[in-house]
């Protein structure tokens, strides 16, 4: 029981860090010249792989928190997205029992609705309240992108950190409560 609870809380803690690490790898200043593409949205990609996969080890709060953090920090209207990106996660959490008889094809494919369901909100939204906004071309290639590396996130957090679907042997284990 110690086993599982301190492997939780790795995971968790885990899923922390790595949203660290990619905020502050998009703040370092890179390159002075602007960019060609818009980068990918990664922590989305990497969260709903996490929610799909094991949700306990990224609880709603934590989603919360992370992305309200990155809001802050990437100088985004703070919490519309993070608003956005936890609806999202507990929507693919309460769908996620009936996806696992899609296949991966059919999972990337409500991954990507929801993606997309997500940054149109946030654009309807921001339009509604007469927020200054990007133009909707960079906007539209940050969705493809971010859809388009949904894939490259479930693969590593398989292969490079362990994030797999709970097998049958996993389900016969008593749920630890956090």
């Amino acid at each position: 029981m110690d086993k599982s609870v301190s492997s939780l809380w790795a995971k968790r803690s885990l899923y922390v860090a790595l949203a660290i690490i990619v905020m502050f790898l998009h703040l370092l200043p890179l390159d002075t010249k602007p960019d060609r593409l818009p980068f990918p949205d990664i922590m989305i990609a990497l969260t709903y792989a996490w929610v799909l996969r094991r949700p306990e080890y990224v609880p709603i709060l934590t989603i919360a928190v992370v992305m309200f953090m990155a809001d802050l920090l990437l100088q985004r209207p703070p919490g519309l997205l993070a608003a956005l990106v936890v609806l999202g996660a507990a929507y693919l959490h309460s769908a996620s029992f009936g996806m696992k008889d899609l296949g991966f094809i059919g999972e990337w494919t409500t991954v990507g609705a929801v993606i997309t369901v997500v940054f149109v909100l946030n654009r309807l939204l921001l339009a509604i309240l007469s927020v200054q906004q990007a133009s909707l071309g960079p906007v539209v290639v940050q969705v493809v992108l971010t859809i388009a590396i949904y894939p490259l996130m479930v693969l590593m957090s398989q292969s490079a950190f362990g994030v797999r679907r709970k097998s049958v042997a996993d389900s016969t284990m008593p749920r630890v409560r956090s």
